[in-house]
């Protein structure tokens, strides 16, 4: 067992002399611009590239194998490494930080103070910087008196690791240490590698105190009656929690506790391509001063953002405060939930839009967590993928899904929550055949889900899926509510969805769960 220590090294680093802590945002903007990272854009939002990981890198993140991650679930997300190798690959990074300019930030994880945890991160970039500072919950000048990190994030993209000489897969290596409570981003300018770092910490310390960890966005409505919206990166969780007739929670990552929910930022951090004013308003009237702008291209003349060129990656991002968002809540807290929705991009085309689940099926539709990777959200991804990602966020989830899976029944039965499942993928065809949906007709879905006005609906059975599908849905045809009804050729539906379902079977083989939670999902023979 490594006895190495580094905190002396990382102390006496972060005293030099290129220091810079704790500065504003102006202060970052003029830093990043004088050193080449960024430019800004109409409106002044700092728009920067970060090099060749448009996304994130999950074949490249590693979790220290010691006695602090006893819990973890290890497999082929959560991949070990040893003491040894982490410390090693630190060393080369302070090493690399010396005699450099390096931006401090100390910030907190968490809106509520119980449960909160403070963070100190160190970054070779300006512009890095300035993105914690937005993402993340900033202390208030006397807090930062005497702060003392529970963990430590170093980010160096520019150096390169050699595999041949760093036994990395890579040049790229994400490695979090619990025991040292250092997590280190090496070799990526991927500025969510921090964010997610953070976010998979949390989801392995906070069950230990009965808290429900969750990839989720929420907001709440003029009667503070609080929704959820569960989903993977592109299917809809930051578009649709920022409704203009709902106030703004957070967009991404939440806790559950006995009180209510938390949010466990104090930033936003939107998928951009194709935004408009039309179609995602309050996202776009956020892009100002303050937010950056990753891998949008930019009119070199009139310094206008075009959200509709994916030339550098189709996982264009933009990051901004939370309180930019008109009506946002400040603190980021709620009380506990009455309406949760499972966001789902199936780019099979057989899903319904939208769903109403029982107990099981809800149970049954979280372990199994079905969508589609998005083009450019991970390295290597360039067109949607079907996926089955546990939780609705298994690249993030360091313990078994079975925890997360016990807290969310618990947290439903207790509060009696109404559960929808909602697909934002394609209609009319799979991938390549069918359209994605609509959005205006997603956001009448999901309004028509957390205001109550399907509380009465009259429903009908999904003969592929065995779910509860509402006949009408205010502002949306009935037509798209039934998939098999927008396909020109049902023969092919009938074989798609056939397939799909099959898929589910197989992979809810994977998992412990209680027979009448292994029943609530569809069958093969259903067709």
């Amino acid at each position: 067992m490594s006895t190495a220590t580094h905190a002396p090294d990382l102390a006496d680093l972060i005293r030099g002399e290129k220091v810079h802590r704790n500065l504003t945002p102006a202060e970052l903007v003029e830093f990043a611009i004088r050193r080449g990272e960024g430019t800004l854009a109409h409106k002044g939002a700092l728009v920067c590239k970060t090099g060749s990981r448009t996304g994130r890198s999950p074949k490249d993140r590693f979790i220290v194998k010691d006695d602090a991650a006893a819990h973890v679930d290890w497999n082929d997300i959560n991949l070990p490494t040893s003491e040894e190798q982490f410390d090693k690959i630190y060393d080369k990074a302070i090493q690399y930080l010396k005699g450099k300019e390096i931006f401090v930030q100390d910030l907190f994880a968490g809106a509520d103070p119980t449960y909160r945890l403070n963070v100190r991160f160190v970054n070779e970039m300006a512009w890095h910087n300035m993105f914690v500072y937005q993402q993340f919950l900033r202390p208030k000048k006397e807090e930062l008196a005497g702060f003392e990190p529970g963990f430590t994030v170093i980010a160096v993209p520019g150096l390169k690791l050699d595999p041949k000489t760093d036994g990395t897969r890579s040049e790229v290596f994400i490695g979090v240490s619990f025991s040292r409570r250092t997590i280190l981003v090496v070799g990526s300018g991927y500025a969510g590698e921090m964010k997610k770092s953070i976010f998979s910490t949390l989801n392995y310390l906070l069950p230990a105190r009965n808290v429900f960890p969750m990839h989720c966005s929420a907001n709440v409505d003029k009667n503070g009656e609080t929704a959820l919206f569960f989903g993977l990166s592109g299917t809809g969780k930051t578009t649709l929690s920022a409704d203009p007739n709902r106030a703004l929670i957070g967009d991404d990552e939440h806790g559950w506790s006995d009180k209510g929910i938390f949010n466990f930022e104090g930033g936003c951090y939107a998928k951009c391509i194709k935004l408009s004013p039309k179609t995602e308003p309050q996202i776009y009237n956020s892009l100002h001063f303050g937010s950056v702008l990753e891998n949008v291209v930019i009119d070199p003349a009139t310094r206008l953002p075009d959200y509709d060129d994916g030339s550098i990656t189709e996982n264009t991002r933009a990051n901004y405060p939370v309180e930019y968002i008109d009506g946002a809540v400040i603190p980021g807290v709620g009380g506990h939930p009455k309406t949760v929705v499972f966001l789902t991009a199936d780019a099979f085309g057989v899903l319904p839009p939208i769903a109403k689940l029982t107990p099981e099926q809800a149970m049954y539709h979280f372990v199994s967590g079905y969508t589609a990777k998005v083009a450019g959200t991970e390295a290597g991804v360039t067109e949607p993928q079907a996926t089955f990602s546990t939780c609705f966020g298994a690249p993030f989830m360091l313990r078994a899904p079975k925890v997360y899976a016990e807290l969310l029944r618990q947290r439903m039965a207790e509060h009696n929550a109404e559960v929808w499942l909602v697909n934002t993928g394609w209609q009319g065809g799979k991938y390549g055949v069918g359209k994605r949906m609509d959005i205006p007709h997603t956001r009448a879905m999901v309004t028509a889900a957390v205001d109550g006005s399907l509380r009465n609906a009259e429903f009908v059975e999904d003969p592929a899926f065995g779910l509860r599908v509402p006949k009408h849905v205010p502002g949306v045809p009935d037509e798209v509510l039934m998939p098999r009804n927008s396909w020109k050729d049902k023969d092919d539906y009938d074989k798609t969805a056939a397939h799909l379902t099959e898929l589910f079977e197989n992979n809810i083989k994977k998992f412990d769960v209680p027979p009448e939670v292994r029943d609530a999902g569809p069958k093969p023979h259903k067709k």
